[in-house]
């Protein structure tokens, strides 16, 4: 039986050349920390990114020179990227105007409705569509005295800011609503969901670092995906964020909603391991997160249980003493010298993964 329900129905949006609704795959985003007005820097993270298999970037844009470099940025990455905006409408004009392929904003501190009117029809001359970002840490003051930073209170956000949108004639939206916690994120997506039918936008804010993220997310997301809530996902982590796109594909595969390349297994280790199995699956890891084919990788420890205990994988390698053993689907082919695990292992993925598409 599956582990996801059937996907709630939205209306369709393009971020650039992706598609984000329910009759779209759920894709995978995540943010630059670098100043985007440094553009090298904000290029070449960018570009790790793209290897890693993310599909849509956001920037932030805190002033004007930041707004301006997505200009020059856009012209050196191949992914859409989106301008992150608060209060002043005009870095919002001025990133459209830039290049930007999508903007978000929270129409309600943006300010008058002569400025949000600005932004929609800038947004509209260009196509673009707006996300409506509600944080729980940041909601309207008249919404935070009365509800408090409940998801009742996100949900009143949400729908206030989607009405002024839509009230202008907007619909090209999607809207994301998060909290630092599991439990009130995930409420407040369950509460909107059978109030719009705009594309979500998921994920836990401020997750925390490496282990508290991954586990907040993993949770907090899978659970909405697991109930067919969402369209496109961001893992927060104060890591690199080529990690959250790591996690985030990891959490679609889990579900078996997708995939991006090669499925690595690997076992925890034991007393009989006498080689580095932590530092080889972390090389292999790393090393496959830029490789496009759909085959499952095997680390294991030893050669005791190794081949056997892996014999699904269609490769792997398992470790003895200076020496290991390359195996596939259980069936040992050659010893290979300890040092040369890891490069064996993935020249022989690269020569599957030809002869798989020369077929």
């Amino acid at each position: 039986m599956s582990l996801v329900q059937q996907r709630r129905p939205t209306r369709q949006i393009s971020v650039g050349n992706v598609q984000v609704g329910s009759e779209a795959k759920i894709s995978v985003q995540s943010m630059t920390n670098t100043q985007t007005q440094d553009v090298p820097a904000t290029v070449s993270q960018i570009h790790a990114l793209e290897k890693a298999g993310c599909e849509i970037i956001r920037v932030a844009v805190p002033d004007m020179e930041a707004a301006l470099a997505i200009e020059k940025i856009k012209q050196q990455i191949k992914i859409p990227i989106i301008a992150d905006i608060h209060f002043d409408y005009r870095l919002a004009l001025a990133s459209a105007k830039a290049g930007a392929n999508a903007l978000r904003i929270n129409p309600g501190n943006i300010g008058e409705e002569k400025k949000i009117r600005a932004v929609v029809d800038c947004a509209k001359e260009h196509g673009l569509p707006i996300r409506i970002g509600v944080n729980a840490g940041s909601l309207e003051k008249e919404i935070e005295k009365r509800l408090g930073t409940t998801a009742e209170g996100m949900v009143e956000s949400a729908l206030r800011n989607i009405k002024i949108l839509e009230d202008l004639d907007f619909y090209n939206i999607k809207v994301s609503l998060k909290a630092s916690d599991v439990s009130r994120t995930v409420a407040a997506y369950r509460l909107l969901a059978p109030k719009t039918d705009v594309p979500f936008h998921v994920g836990v804010t401020e997750a925390g670092g490496l282990y508290a993220g991954i586990t907040k997310s993993s949770i907090g997301i899978g659970m909405l995906l697991s109930e067919g809530l969402g369209d496109t996902i961001r893992v927060s982590l104060t890591r690199d964020p080529v990690e959250e796109i790591r996690v985030g594909f990891e959490i679609l595969r889990a579900l078996g909603i997708r995939s991006r390349g090669p499925e690595l297994i690997s076992c925890p280790t034991c007393g009989r391991c006498k080689i580095n199995l932590f530092k080889i699956a972390e090389q292999t890891e790393k090393a496959l997160l830029e490789r496009s084919s759909k085959i499952k990788v095997a680390i294991m420890g030893c050669v005791v249980n190794g081949p056997g205990e892996a014999k699904e994988a269609d490769i792997g390698i398992a470790g003895g003493d200076g020496k290991g053993i390359l195996f596939k689907k259980g069936k040992v082919i050659r010893k290979i010298d300890q040092e040369n695990l890891v490069d064996q292992l993935l020249s022989e993925v690269d020569n599957m993964t030809k002869n798989s598409k020369g077929k």
